[in-house]
């Protein structure tokens, strides 16, 4: 019966030695920054999904207004117009805000409407820039 104890816990440690060793490789991986692809910790604020629309048109006046992000590539004409819709525009100027901001989670909340995502947010000529993980705390 000790026999199998001791066994158990070489196994736990090596379980956590090599998750550890994939954490660490992981850390140093670089993949492209394309078709949704980014580079590993880079990060992005965006407009969830399920979020009502009132209140996402509120958190996007907000964000463009008093909140001062640069809402201009959201504007008819624009790099970032198309596609025109509240969802892409409030996610647009809701990252633009999360980067003015430190990327810190705070900046990424908009009374709940808005999330963290490691998911590239960019579509055709309309980039956005990421922030790297590293510089959250």
């Amino acid at each position: 019966m000790v026999k199998l104890h001791l066994h158990l816990r070489h196994q736990s440690l090596l379980f956590l030695i090599l998750l550890s060793l994939a954490f660490a490789n992981a850390a140093n991986l670089r993949i492209s920054e394309h078709d949704g692809v980014a580079a590993v910790g880079d990060l992005w604020c965006v407009a969830k999904n399920n979020a009502e629309d009132a209140a996402l048109q509120a958190a996007l006046d907000w964000a463009c207004g008093p909140g001062s992000a640069d809402c201009q590539p959201v504007q008819k004409g624009g790099i970032c117009f198309e596609p025109e819709d509240l969802q892409s525009h409030a996610s647009y100027a809701f990252n633009d805000y999360f980067r003015r901001h430190g990327s810190s989670p705070s900046a990424c909340d908009f009374s709940g409407v808005a999330a963290i995502t490691g998911l590239n947010p960019s579509h055709g000529d309309c980039k956005f820039p990421a922030r790297s993980a590293q510089l959250i705390c």
